[in-house]
């Protein structure tokens, strides 16, 4: 071998071993990973209570699997209904999460393969309970968790001066009826036994009246 051809070969050899080193394999392309196959995730929601069913108003992410344009955000209409893509009107008051999503799924099978569908909810304005009268902060309040009637007063900011904290009455419609809870407040705090009720834990749609 001439010397020319000796050093032709070595800087062949040192070239080699600058670009790819001894047992090293080429770059292979990364695989997408599961979560970038996935349509992108929906906003963050929130965790509704056990007893949560969808409301009027009530804020809902629905999202699709691998499907951006069936996945939507919706608000739910006094009517009660949702407007999804291609499905149109879908009944979403009275429904649990869960229900809707299985509805979803049901319906979106005349035309997705194998629908995957998740309802996230992103809002509740559904669960209220009202106050008013001799308060200092009447008005409507969001019942996102459990809440007494010591509670809700507490968050109105207490009495008015010329409140009659004995005879506070519970507003309530119970399958169909309005009923009428007595509630002392003033007995309830001292821990008399007499006390007409315990601290009442509210439900939605309940009126809490101080006279």
């Amino acid at each position: 071998m001439s010397a020319l051809a000796a050093l032709v070969a070595s800087a062949m050899m040192v070239v080699g071993a600058l670009t790819l080193p001894v047992g090293a394999q080429a770059p292979q392309p990364a695989a997408p990973s599961a979560a970038a196959a996935q349509a992108p995730a929906g906003p963050p929601g929130v965790v509704p209570p056990p007893d949560y069913v969808i409301g009027t108003e009530d804020v809902l992410s629905i999202r699709y699997w691998r499907d951006k344009d069936m996945s939507t955000d919706v608000t739910v209409r006094p009517d009660g209904k949702i407007t999804v893509p291609l499905l149109n009107e879908v009944l979403a008051a009275g429904l649990t999460p869960t229900q809707l999503r299985d509805r979803l799924m049901e319906d979106s099978k005349k035309y997705i393969e194998d629908p995957n569908v998740s309802v996230v909810v992103l809002t509740i304005n559904s669960r209220k309970v009202f106050l008013t009268g001799e308060v200092v902060k009447p008005g409507p309040y969001s019942l996102l968790a459990p809440t007494t009637v010591l509670q809700l007063i507490s968050l109105a900011g207490g009495f008015k001066d010329y409140a009659n904290s004995s005879n506070i009455r519970i507003v309530r419609t119970e399958k169909g009826r309005t009923v009428n809870l007595k509630f002392d407040y003033k007995a309830v705090t001292s821990g008399k036994k007499s006390a007409l009720l315990t601290n009442v834990e509210l439900k939605p749609g309940d009126t809490v009246v101080v006279p």
